[in-house]
């Protein structure tokens, strides 16, 4: 009986320790596949488009894809965002604001290069892609990528670059041809490039124009308001998390109903 009971407590010990291993493996692999997702794998400027981070789909199966344009501080901020996509199952390309919409006027060239360049990885499904902007990359998808009805499917824009068509925005929305949303800050003065007045004058002309727009104002929040750390990785006190849920919940319905998951 003893030497029973002896084998079944070292069997015991053995089945833990099994487990153990067993769940840092886990762990550890876990830990692996989200610092892959969140590190992407960037690519420089060159012939085939301006310079890129590529975020594959989370599954590890080829997904639809999403162009992600930052802010004028760059992409550093939006890395995390781009990885959550990618976890949904997209694929996800993240390039810089400056880069579409810019005073040379390479933004068309240089976002139809990027779409290009996505289409043909064999991480993406090809056929439309989703664009999503901030900033002043919100600036450059309502106006270089709002009219690819050929190449675009929807266009999602946080806190965009308006300044430049603040006196004449139905120049700008004249330009939308994809379902457009736009998400502002109701208090975002941040170099008044984004102030809500020209965000309710764009939801003015496109009710006027019937182009398919919705727009969603979140009062009390800033420029900013869905990031959590800078471009230097300083926190962000315009960083507004109930906000940011939001955008992120109402950014995933408009991805479901027009550039759904295959």
């Amino acid at each position: 009986m003893k030497t029973m009971m002896q084998k079944s407590k070292k069997e015991g010990h053995w089945f833990l320790r099994a487990l153990t291993v067993l769940s840092i493996g886990w762990m550890v692999a876990a830990t692996a596949s989200s610092a892959f997702v969140a590190e992407g794998i960037s690519t420089e400027v060159g012939p085939e488009g301006p310079a890129q981070t590529a975020y594959s789909p989370y599954n590890g199966k080829p997904g639809p894809v999403i162009i992600a344009i930052s802010g004028h501080t760059g992409p550093t901020s939006y890395q995390a965002y781009a990885a959550e996509l990618a976890k949904l199952g997209y694929y996800v390309i993240l390039v810089d604001g400056k880069d579409i919409l810019n005073p040379e006027h390479t933004g068309p060239a240089n976002l139809s290069k990027a779409i290009d360049r996505a289409l043909n990885a064999p991480n993406a499904v090809r056929g439309k892609v989703a664009v999503i902007g901030f900033s002043q990359g919100g600036g450059g998808a309502l106006y270089n990528a709002a009219n690819m009805t050929d190449a675009v499917s929807m266009v999602v824009a946080y806190y965009p670059y308006t300044r430049t068509w603040a006196n004449n925005i139905n120049a700008l929305v004249k330009r939308f041809r994809v379902p457009v949303l736009v998400m502002a800050g109701g208090k975002d003065r941040h170099n008044d490039c984004c102030v809500i007045e020209s965000m309710r004058a764009m939801e003015a002309a496109a009710k006027a124009s019937g182009a398919q727009f919705e727009l969603t104002v979140y009062p009390e929040a800033n420029h900013g308001f869905n990031l959590e750390t800078g471009a230097r990785g300083e926190p962000i006190s315009a960083y507004r998390p109930n906000d940011a849920r939001d955008a992120w919940r109402r950014t995933v319905e408009m991805l479901k109903h027009y550039h759904p998951l295959q």
